[in-house]
């Protein structure tokens, strides 16, 4: 039985050119600033973001600790989302190996902060308080629901940010699902933030790694803390080739995932028990829930897997579901097949 495979995009395998471009990469020792090949990509990836330099990190988590960690030091502050994936997922670093207070302000549904709730958060000068260094945003959202934050809105954030004397970094990890949702280039979405990070290994399908995006001097600091960090890599450019390729070729099919998804979400809108907001399906994510109590979340996705489709419990009755590279339109009527009679046996 084939799977169908809804958990993540951090599932893709890499595509048959970007295995053979690992094959054919020319290699060097990077940590001596010698890889072509990842020189290559670090270029592309500035060009794209429209920032002056670039840095192949290995995954988002290090990305954003790396930027938290050139933007910050130890008993500093950096403002973000209650529901942010640094805040939630990156097992505490900015914390734990930066010295560095995150404070908390609550997202709203599309992913945003309000502007009010941004700089009620950002301190004063007084010795009892951390200093309030920078503010991070995501984009798209993961926890809201995959939204795609608006230029507009990251430019009012700088804005504010620019008035306070504060930096701004982007989780960009899926920022080129944002571009491709908004039909904008993804240097638009970045324009004005200090630093971004963005994803290969998500929707863009490369096995792994992640760049790091900012001023010249902003990365030659980001280098530093890379090494401290032990991301010091060597012949990298077996992981960069493949996400030179990712870059030239993966990011328009992205639309092909959004598609998926806003059909995933209209599927499962008519069976009963479960929940889901359409206007909230925007990019490649779609989250839904339990719309009564007859049947337990757990027992939903155990019963669902053993038909050939996975998805993420997320939350007491709360699921999540990523289309991505390897997943078609007819993998998507299968799987809402298989949830609708899953759900009929309870």
């Amino acid at each position: 039985m084939n799977t169908i495979d809804l958990r993540s995009d951090t599932v893709t395998l890499p595509t048959p050119a970007m295995q053979q471009a690992i094959y054919d990469a020319e290699l060097g020792d990077d940590v001596f600033g010698e890889d072509p090949t990842t020189i290559r990509l670090e270029e592309m990836a500035a060009q794209r973001m429209g920032k002056e330099a670039a840095l192949l990190v290995a995954s988002g988590t290090m990305a954003n600790l790396v930027c938290a960690l050139t933007h910050c030091q130890r008993g500093e502050e950096a403002i973000l989302g209650d529901q942010s994936h640094t805040f939630l997922y990156e097992a505490g670093g900015i914390s734990a190996l930066g010295g560095i207070h995150p404070h908390t302000i609550p997202n709203q549904p599309d992913g945003t902060m309000r502007l009010e709730d941004i700089a009620a958060a950002i301190r004063g000068p007084n010795v009892h308080f951390p200093r309030s260094r920078l503010i991070c945003l995501e984009n798209t959202h993961n926890r809201c629901n995959g939204s795609a934050l608006t230029p507009e809105y990251t430019q009012a954030v700088a804005d504010l940010a620019r008035e306070r004397g504060l930096r701004v970094h982007l989780d960009g990890a899926r920022i080129f699902n944002a571009a491709v949702a908004l039909g904008l280039g993804a240097a638009v979405l970045t324009r004005y933030v200090d630093s971004v990070s963005f994803c290969l290994s998500k929707g863009l399908s490369a096995p792994v790694g992640s760049l790091v995006c900012g001023t010249s001097e902003f990365i030659a600091e980001a280098r530093r803390n890379r090494k401290a960090l032990g991301g010091g890599m060597r012949q990298s450019g077996i992981i960069a080739a493949a996400g030179i390729a990712a870059l030239e070729q993966m990011v328009d099919r992205l639309a092909e995932d959004h598609d998926n998804a806003r059909r995933l979400a209209e599927g499962i809108a008519p069976i009963e028990g479960l929940s889901v907001d359409l206007e909230r399906v925007q990019t490649d994510i779609v989250y839904f829930g339990l719309a009564d109590g007859r049947f337990d979340a757990g027992t939903l996705v155990t019963r669902l897997a053993d038909r050939g489709v996975k998805i993420l419990q997320v939350g007491p009755a709360r699921f999540r579901a990523v289309t991505h590279y390897g997943i078609s339109a007819a993998d998507i009527e299968l799987a809402l097949t298989a949830l609708a009679e899953t759900v009929n046996e309870f």
